[in-house]
């Protein structure tokens, strides 16, 4: 396993830890990564708990040098990579928790989407889709996978106008499911741990499948629709000219 993903696996729960050294940008050697991890943790047939060792930040989101340098085939393979992981999210089955100490930029927030119960502390973090802000529209993938959990209201402030949601606003949007303090993150993921692990894991996976069935096939559709290389380069100077914050991603 890559060391910018950690994993662990004790008694049916698999812990999967982004650590890049700096803010988890969801570059293409950090969305394999995860996708090994999760391959390991189907393997384990284990619950899932992603989070970040990073202070203050769950994933800076795509690399957006990687958009600025206009090279359409490296971007395509990056976006379709995460894409393609937080659709094999959705369908994981046993219960997936998110753990949030911290800001979730896209992608960083779309993987917290794709999870099944999604805590974060309180504090002045951020999370949501601001694609429009810097310069980018939001993947239809993405579009997708979070209009099957924000409110309507929410989701039309945060993708056409780039809004993000600090924790306690994000839970009434419904990026997030529940906020406490910061001391408490610990207690209520192991609180969230035992009650998914009293569901009937059988049970849980059917009615995940059947509830998130039409989601998928709809973001399958936008990937295929929209993610392929002539569709990518018709885009790739609007991408090219995506603000950098700081200077970076």
């Amino acid at each position: 396993m890559s060391e910018i993903v950690l994993y662990r696996c004790d008694d049916g729960v698999a812990t999967i830890t982004m650590d890049d050294g700096k803010v988890n940008v969801m570059s293409l050697a950090m969305l394999r990564a995860l996708d090994a991890a999760f391959d390991r943790a189907q393997r384990d047939d284990a619950i899932i708990v992603l989070r970040s060792a990073r202070p203050g930040i769950f994933s800076a989101g795509f690399d957006l040098k990687i958009f600025a340098a206009n090279d359409p085939e490296r971007s395509l393979e990056m976006v379709k990579a995460g894409a393609e992981l937080a659709l094999r999210l959705m369908s994981h089955p046993l219960p997936t928790i998110g753990i949030m100490e911290g800001h979730a930029f896209p992608m960083g927030a779309f993987l917290l989407l794709a999870l099944d119960v999604r805590i974060a502390a309180r504090g002045k973090f951020w999370i949501g889709l601001n694609e429009v802000a810097i310069g980018i529209s939001p993947p239809g993938f993405a579009i997708e996978l979070a209009r099957s959990r924000v409110q309507p209201a929410w989701l039309s402030r945060t993708v056409t106008l780039g809004e993000m949601f600090e924790p306690d606003d994000a839970v009434v949007a419904g990026f997030l499911d529940r906020v406490v303090p910061v001391d408490a993150v610990e207690a209520a993921a192991n609180d969230t741990i035992a009650a998914m692990r009293a569901l009937h894991t059988a049970s849980h996976a059917i009615a995940k499948q059947k509830l998130r069935a039409p989601t998928m096939a709809a973001m399958q559709e936008a990937i295929d629709r929209e993610l392929t290389l002539p569709v990518y380069r018709a885009g790739s100077s609007n991408r090219s000219s995506v603000a950098l914050p700081g200077g970076g991603s």
